[in-house]
């Protein structure tokens, strides 16, 4: 096996290796590295250059990105050193109800992969109530609710973004966030 061949798998194992202390060991005839991390803004102190007489490794990343635990919060997600963008759920904006009266459509949300349809009586808004779950898992912007004529709804909708976070149900007039004591599944 050539040196470059040796040097290349030697970095593949090196950088599946990488985790949260110094350079610690190396064994030979393969280089088995464990424990290692690759820190200090990216830029690894000489204790951390892998090195031998046939070749020099020096890796580069951002902070603490060179990592082989998986990275979330709600507007990223890093899976192998390589961030990708998951905006978190906005407010759904926008309902509009069909001159049919069961039938309605809200704005398109730019981070929803789903939409939930929450539902409840008029009379259950002077008690502070959000809706219940009606449909969940919606992928269009509209549905519809064929309920008895007379009743009258309150209609609210959510947004799930591909990590499965919901958003808000919107802000009451007074500012302040409504609560969402039983999301949909």
């Amino acid at each position: 096996m050539s040196r470059r061949a040796t040097a290349l798998g030697l970095l593949a194992a090196g950088w599946l290796a990488l985790g949260a202390s110094a350079v610690t060991a190396q064994e030979s005839p393969g280089y088995n590295l464990e424990e290692h991390t690759l820190n200090a803004a990216g830029h690894p102190d000489a204790a951390t250059v892998m090195t031998s007489a046939g070749y020099r490794i020096s890796l580069d990343a951002v902070g603490d990105a060179a990592a082989n635990v998986g990275l979330a919060s709600a507007s990223f997600q890093m899976a192998g050193g390589f961030a990708v963008a998951y905006p978190p759920p906005g407010e759904v904006t926008g309902l509009r109800f069909g001159p049919d009266g069961a039938s309605f459509s809200w704005d398109f949300q730019t981070a929803a992969a789903t939409y939930n349809v929450y539902r409840d009586a008029l009379s259950a808004l002077p008690g502070g109530q959000n809706g219940l779950c009606l449909q969940n898992g919606l992928t269009a912007t509209g549905s519809s609710d064929p309920q008895t004529p007379g009743t009258g709804w309150f209609y609210l909708i959510t947004s799930r973004n591909s990590l499965g976070e919901e958003g808000t149900k919107g802000f009451a007039s007074n500012g302040v966030e409504r609560a969402n004591p039983g999301p949909c599944p």
